[in-house]
């Protein structure tokens, strides 16, 4: 039996945690070190916190929708403490449930800024002083931090991060959020059924840039239902506290200046991977632009023994992206002969109506020269959807137009993030359309909408009419 091999992890987030817990499966020996969280953003300040709040303004949505069902409700009434108190609670349940298994797989979790001092030592400094590992390996999955522009600093006060807006101790009159991408719209829509009028102001043209477009047009219909303002081709440049509001100056791309005075600002541009303090110079290691490690598909950075995990790692940085890397980096370091060869990452943006997306869109198809045919179904005729009071959206079904091999699959509509994993499956495992269509659905459901689109490539829709 071959000597366990040492292994730091410096970072305890979806990817480095689970990569700490392969590698102990797999007998080796392993230490993980974060500076500040279990679980990293995801579980304390990110996905799941955010998940938790945007659950709360979606139940109040649909209860000032129940009297069309007959459901009358009077005096709903919002208490900020015990929705923020119950989103901790959740927060603190899954970080200690990962705490938990970290302790179960006997790995030890010391919590301090990681330094690397040398291909095969982490020095890490405590509140308890300072302790130095030895180490075979080093796994990186440091993650990412949200990118302050200029005239925006975080202070989690007048400017909130993602992380400052998930600790609200008031629900702001008038939330202004800089950036349309997901994370903005996720919070913004969030806040806006929670009580705010919001204003959004992006960059470039329109809402979610990069997405597919059919679908980006059902979340901008979507955001003028709900009154929320999207401000277009526009740059915020700065802003002062006048009179007890927030005057943010803003810049339109024909050079247009306007003031939008509001309650409260959230910047929301981005994320960037992060490796301040890490010693990557130590081991001839350079990020590149905008920050990401050079990786190769077992995770190996430039030094043979030195690997990169999630969000530092390049894009997507998705979580389950990161985790899925977490168990090569393992595998790898075990001896076994493991590579990342994932043909599709699913990516879910909880806005309202839900998104989902996997695989190619349309516009990339073109861009590499593929003829495709694509299908699309509406939840306006899903049964399933009109008994949820949530029409809005469809499934389009993108293949390709000689051997009907599934290529991208895009979704909006309700609970769109979860019937994304279907269309997952079926790009990994090199299904065609047809093998949706002939696959059978259980009825009345929101799945049977993912066959219905499958059909619609084919001409053959049944519960829709298709001209010849």
């Amino acid at each position: 039996m071959s000597v366990p091999r040492k292994v730091a992890v410096i970072g305890a987030g979806p990817a480095g945690y689970v990569c700490a817990i392969r590698l102990s499966q797999l007998g080796q020996e392993v230490t993980v070190v974060d500076k500040e969280y279990v679980g990293g953003t995801c579980l304390n300040v990110g996905c799941i916190p955010s998940k938790a709040m945007i659950a709360a303004g979606s139940l109040m949505s649909r209860i000032g929708k129940a009297s069309t069902m007959g459901v009358h409700v009077d005096g709903i009434r919002l208490e900020v403490k015990e929705l923020v108190d119950w989103k901790e609670s959740i927060v603190a349940k899954l970080t200690g449930g990962v705490a938990g298994l970290l302790k179960n797989h006997k790995i030890p979790m010391l919590m301090g800024a990681a330094k690397i001092i040398d291909r095969n030592t982490v020095q890490v400094d405590g509140a308890d002083g300072q302790t130095t590992l030895k180490v075979d390996d080093i796994v990186i999955a440091t993650g990412s931090v949200p990118i302050e522009i200029p005239g925006f600093a975080f202070d989690e006060d007048e400017v909130w991060s993602s992380t400052g807006a998930l600790v609200p101790k008031e629900i702001p009159e008038h939330l202004v959020v800089i950036g349309g991408g997901y994370i903005g719209l996720e919070l913004g829509m969030m806040y806006s059924k929670l009580g705010s009028q919001v204003t959004v102001i992006e960059a470039t043209e329109g809402a979610l840039p990069g997405q597919d477009r059919g679908c980006v047009k059902v979340i901008e219909r979507s955001l003028k239902k709900m009154k929320i303002r999207l401000v277009t081709k526009t740059f915020a440049q700065g802003y002062e506290r006048k009179d007890g509001k927030t005057h943010v100056r803003v810049k339109t791309e024909a050079g247009v200046e306007d003031t939008i005075v509001c309650d409260q600002l959230l910047s929301t541009v981005g994320r960037r991977p992060y490796s301040e303090g890490l010693g990557l110079e130590n081991v001839g290691l350079e990020a590149e632009r905008p920050g990401f490690l050079i990786v190769d598909k077992q995770m190996r950075t430039q030094v043979a023994n030195i690997y990169a995990i999630g969000d530092i790692a390049g894009q997507p940085m998705l979580a389950h992206k990161g985790s899925k890397e977490g168990l090569v980096a393992a595998a790898v370091i075990a001896g076994q002969n493991e590579e990342y060869d994932a043909r599709c990452v699913p990516a879910v943006i909880f806005t309202s109506p839900e998104m989902a997306s996997v695989g190619l869109t349309e516009e990339q198809c073109q861009e590499q020269g593929l003829e495709v045919k694509t299908g699309q179904f509406p939840f306006a005729a899903s049964g399933r959807a009109m008994s949820l009071l949530e029409t809005e959206g469809f499934v389009k079904i993108i293949a390709d137009a000689v051997t009907d091999e599934l290529l991208g699959v895009h979704m909006v509509g309700p609970e769109v993030t979860e019937l994304i994993a279907e269309a997952t499956l079926g790009i990994e495992m090199g299904a065609t359309a047809e093998d949706l269509a002939r696959t059978i659905h259980a009825h009345p459901t929101l799945p049977e909408s993912v066959m219905e689109a499958a059909e619609a490539l084919h001409g053959v829709a049944v519960h829709i009419f298709q001209r010849k």
